[in-house]
């Protein structure tokens, strides 16, 4: 392997890790086996800290395939509280209120679900990587300011009711670059005159990628003592 010349790596990005910490650990690792100061590295879509899963991690000259790999179609595992919301549309921040269930059925959840397939606009989370002004939304969130976003533009190619346990629900979406889950599961939660959010999620895929191809933070080390390394630079 050349990771100068540029390889790309999949990661099952562990729970809690943000995605800089996982790019952090692999150019670490990287730089200390090829005894290098530096080396270019990149992920191809963040993940939240609270989401594990597919994540394309990419070294060298192949940091240039980045933008192609963000374009690919992707599929999440998606845990969802009915009855209540919290600012952050998921487990970062407590509970803020909590709203009837009774009404809501199975069979109402089905229902609703089907309205969010094909073109939908949402609204992303406050608590976004979003830039207002070159800033990103959610340092300004943090801060206790106010943040206005735009909708957005995007694609849900299939939506899937796989349990439901209320007030608790896992779907199943795949879906285009773009697609806020936790924003989705707010939406879940008003379409059903309710609240939501979310409490897991894992993106089982990224284009063809899934996630049994994918390695562990943990292991990378071992496996990287276990290649073929090859030492000669590219000079394109």
């Amino acid at each position: 392997m050349n990771f100068k010349k540029g390889e790309v790596l999949y990661f099952d990005k562990p729970l809690t890790w943000t995605s800089f910490k996982l790019v952090s650990h692999v150019r670490y690792n990287l730089c200390r086996k090829l005894k290098v100061k530096k080396l270019k590295v990149g992920h191809a879509g963040t993940l939240d800290p609270l989401a594990t899963g597919v994540m394309i991690v990419c070294t060298g000259q192949a940091t240039k395939r980045i933008e192609e790999f963000q374009h690919h179609a992707k599929e999440y595992i998606a845990t969802i509280r009915l009855g209540a919301t919290t600012p952050s549309y998921d487990l970062e921040k407590e509970i803020d209120a909590t709203y009837p269930m009774e009404h809501i059925t199975e069979e109402r959840v089905a229902e609703a679900l089907k309205t969010f397939t094909g073109e939908i606009r949402q609204i992303p989370p406050v608590f976004s990587a979003c830039k207002i002004d070159g800033v990103r939304a959610y340092d300004l969130a943090r801060k206790g300011k106010e943040v206005e976003l735009k909708p957005k533009l995007l694609v849900i190619d299939e939506i899937e009711l796989l349990e439901c346990n209320l007030p608790e629900i896992k779907i199943r979406v795949a879906c285009s670059k773009g697609t806020y889950i936790r924003a989705l599961a707010r939406d879940i939660g008003e379409a059903l005159d309710s609240g939501a959010h979310l409490t897991g999620l894992i993106r089982t895929r990224i284009g063809e990628i899934t996630l049994d191809q994918c390695m562990h933070a943990d292991t990378f080390p071992e496996w990287l003592e276990r290649q073929d390394m090859e030492t000669e630079e590219d000079n394109n």
